[in-house]
């Protein structure tokens, strides 16, 4: 069986849709049982991830990674490739491609909370995600959450919706104290992930506990936009906030394991990874009360209302400072972290491909 996929999100700075598709070719490679198929992969540029070429080809398609790219562009060049099924992991896929298609739609935040969009980028997202999953064989998800959204917000019939949560990388063991009570987030900032309310709860921390210090790691892409650097300064907190754009996978390791809490206070997610990569290194999380968050992390997380800056304050002290809740939180990882694997998840999609051939 010929697999094609769109390669795009590994070009440049891989995020959250690169890092789910890296672990899945990943996982594909590792596994001896994945030899009887090939993989094409479709990008504009060299890819980021170090795979086989003989069993995992690259096909450069020029252009700019956007729609013409994805509608016109691509499908073009998958002609000749005489492909049993395409797999497109980042919400759309060529509605000109004609073979079956499964499509990974991780949420549906762009329908649910069109505020947050730009009016074309919502527009565009809405209405290539709907055609996407009408004309898909199957859509994957990665969370009884966002299957829910899925099937309310697409009108797309339950048996057409799969659920397979993602593996989670362990970044390493964390190693802080209470002597060394440093926070971290990790994610690109969205408006739904409230970074200014944390900058605030640790500037409110910071007042009984002047050793506190937060690593954000991620780029702003918010709308409408949040002044970051802003937020910092007018809370006196430059040096005590260091916000880092982008780091290599190397520092992203060495921040989880110097780390002694997580924060991670978005409002909406279809999953929600880093949260998870942050127990997988020992660091307890503190994330916002939504129905994702109990049904990702479980009683391995403090639980905070949206928007409540005390709350945050008192559930990341909690979290920094006492061993009871420590040892709790960390003792419930194991149960939730065993849900998330890679290879189990990659098993599971290529048998979701595969049946879209049958």
């Amino acid at each position: 069986m010929r697999i094609g996929i769109d390669a795009r999100e590994l070009c440049g700075r891989a995020t959250g849709v690169g890092r789910y598709l890296s672990g899945l070719l990943t996982a594909w490679s590792a596994d001896e049982g994945t030899r009887r198929h090939d993989f094409v992969l479709y990008t504009p540029e060299a890819l980021t991830v170090r795979l086989d070429t003989r069993r995992f080809p690259t096909r450069l398609v020029p252009g700019a990674p956007a729609i013409w790219w994805e509608q016109v562009r691509l499908p073009r060049v998958a002609k000749a490739d005489h492909l049993d099924v395409f797999f497109a992991p980042a919400y759309t896929a060529p509605l000109l491609i004609r073979v079956p298609t499964v499509v990974t739609i991780h949420d549906l935040s762009f329908a649910a909370h069109p505020e947050w969009f730009r009016l074309r980028e919502g527009i565009r997202r809405r209405s290539l995600t709907r055609a996407t999953a009408l004309g898909a064989t199957t859509i994957v998800t990665v969370s009884e959450f966002s299957k829910r959204e899925i099937l309310e917000r697409l009108g797309v019939p339950d048996q057409k919706v799969r659920v397979i949560p993602q593996g989670i990388d362990a970044p390493g063991r964390a190693v802080g104290s209470a002597s060394d009570p440093r926070i971290l987030y990790v994610g690109s900032i969205f408006n739904r992930r409230r970074v200014p309310n944390l900058i605030r709860a640790v500037a409110a921390l910071a007042v009984d506990h002047p050793d506190v210090s937060l690593d954000v790691v991620g780029d702003n892409r918010t709308f409408p936009y949040e002044d970051i650097e802003g937020t910092i300064e007018r809370h006196q907190l430059r040096g005590r906030v260091r916000w880092h754009r982008y780091v290599s996978d190397d520092r992203l390791r060495e921040l989880y394991a110097r780390a002694r809490a997580f924060a991670f206070l978005s409002e909406y997610e279809g999953l929600g990874m880093t949260p998870l990569e942050a127990l997988a290194a020992g660091v307890p999380p503190v994330v916002v009360d939504t129905a994702v968050a109990r049904e990702t992390l479980g009683d391995a997380a403090l639980y905070v209302p949206a928007g409540d800056i005390r709350a945050t304050t008192q559930a990341l002290e909690r979290v920094l400072f006492d061993e009871p809740t420590r040892a709790q939180l960390l003792a419930a990882a194991p149960k939730t972290l065993a849900r998330y694997s890679w290879p189990r998840a990659a098993r599971e999609t290529l048998a979701v491909l595969e049946a879209a051939v049958d």
